[in-house]
């Protein structure tokens, strides 16, 4: 058990984890190496697929031709990973299909084969142990896990011994409810893991720290000053929906309903569901379909346009604070960094910025990401006090997030002072 945490047993929650001496702000509570990790496909030759290192110069697999490598050590430590797919990604070619999901739900299974006991990502929490909600799993979903675990027999079986059915079904929910998505520092997704004792904090919508990376490793700080038994909490969603909405998500993917004093007061819902003055008030069921066209729109980026049009028609009706607006100009300037266009990406950051602030805890991740885009289109548009500015107050939130050491506030200092 890391130094300061018990293990205990909460009312209506289950298995929790407490403190047991004080944490200042922004101090580790405890550092979990990964359990089992892969690097996502995108991210294939800009990162290390064995300590998630990005740099230039990468060594390329010299089978696959796909996995890329800082060094030997990386490669040879990474090897009975990689081996699981290096073959297979070869014979079967395009058709090479698995989901991230898949992938790593195949080395958890041969991390099992392989160990002989108790792993440093298991001090609290056995990998077995996490929860999966079996029972709860919805037809849709269960098909979904279906077709996964056929995928897993089909590019996996000859490195692989599977356990029966019902426990594939299993594990494959302990991930979905489990799993973590890493993250550089601009949120861009790099990976997914799974970190047992990591598993073992509860949700709340007002979280006393914050799950940050360094490497494959996942690392829990305080947000907040914590006294001896506080407990240890964490967001599962993205804190910037109102009450209901999170709620709805919660239950979606983790069947419970969070009753934390920001659920029961919803004292900032009146923000973040601001309408403008119209005669008519307007219908959820439009809000929700407004957005899954946008997203749609977006996703075949196909047109900004639509975007912008799909904006200025919720601009006409909700208040630029709006968490639905937020998200679909948060949507827009992805679009406009996708298509090249820094001018309409720093239109849309300038707007999100404010809201953002507001309506999202201190040390929020979103908030300094915002300020890293920012400020980094601001340098390169040459507008230098205003990125150095808004890369000043990236780093007050991640100098707490990450801690002061992280190579993410090193890499910010350097970029600072060569800029």
């Amino acid at each position: 058990m890391p130094g300061g945490l018990e293990r205990f047993d909460s009312p209506g929650k289950g298995r929790s984890l407490r403190v047991t001496r004080p944490f200042k702000l922004g101090e580790l509570l405890f550092s979990c190496p990964a359990y089992s990790y892969v690097l996502s496909l995108e991210e294939r030759g800009c990162y290390c697929e064995s300590c998630f290192t990005r740099k230039n110069g990468l060594a390329k697999c010299g089978k696959c031709h796909k996995a890329f490598y800082c060094n030997v050590k990386c490669q040879k430590g990474d090897w009975a990973m990689h081996k699981l797919e290096c073959s297979a990604m070869t014979a079967f070619g395009e058709n090479w299909c698995p989901s991230e999901t898949v992938r790593l739900v195949a080395r958890i299974l041969a991390k099992k084969k392989m160990q002989k006991e108790r792993c440093l990502s298991e001090k609290i929490l056995q990998i077995g142990e996490m929860q999966s909600h079996i029972e709860d799993v919805d037809n849709e979903k269960r098909e979904m896990n279906e077709a996964d675990v056929a995928r897993l027999h089909r590019f996996y079986s000859k490195h692989l011994d599977f356990p029966d059915h019902k426990d594939l079904l299993t594990l494959f929910s302990q991930v979905a409810c489990n799993g973590f998505t890493i993250e550089d520092d601009e949120l861009s997704h790099l990976g997914t893991a799974v970190y047992p004792d990591v598993a073992l904090i509860n949700h709340s919508c007002l979280p006393s720290v914050i799950v940050t990376f360094k490497g494959t490793s996942a690392e829990i700080r305080a947000v907040k000053n914590m006294k001896p038994g506080d407990e240890v909490l964490i967001s599962y969603i993205d804190l910037l929906y109102p009450t209901d909405d999170r709620n709805n998500r919660l239950r979606e993917s983790y069947y419970f309903t969070c009753d934390c004093q920001e659920c029961k007061s919803k004292s900032r819902d009146k923000t973040k569901l601001k309408v403008r003055k119209q005669r008519d008030p307007i219908e959820p069921e439009i809000i929700s379909n407004m957005v899954r066209y946008a997203r749609k729109a977006i996703r075949e980026f196909r047109l900004l346009e639509m975007c912008e049009q799909s904006l200025e028609e919720m601009g006409a009706v909700f208040d630029d604070s709006n968490v639905y607006m937020l998200h679909m100009m948060y949507q827009a300037m992805g679009v406009c960094l996708y298509m090249e266009d820094p001018e309409g990406a720093i239109r849309y950051g300038e707007k999100i910025l404010k809201p953002y602030k507001q309506l999202y805890p201190p040390y929020s991740l979103n908030v300094s990401s915002m300020y890293l885009k920012l400020g980094r289109l601001y340098m390169g548009w040459e507008k230098h006090s205003m990125g150095i500015s808004a890369l000043k107050k990236a780093m007050a939130i991640m100098e707490v997030a990450h801690g002061k050491d992280h190579y993410y506030v090193t890499e910010l200092r350097n970029e600072m002072t060569q800029k």
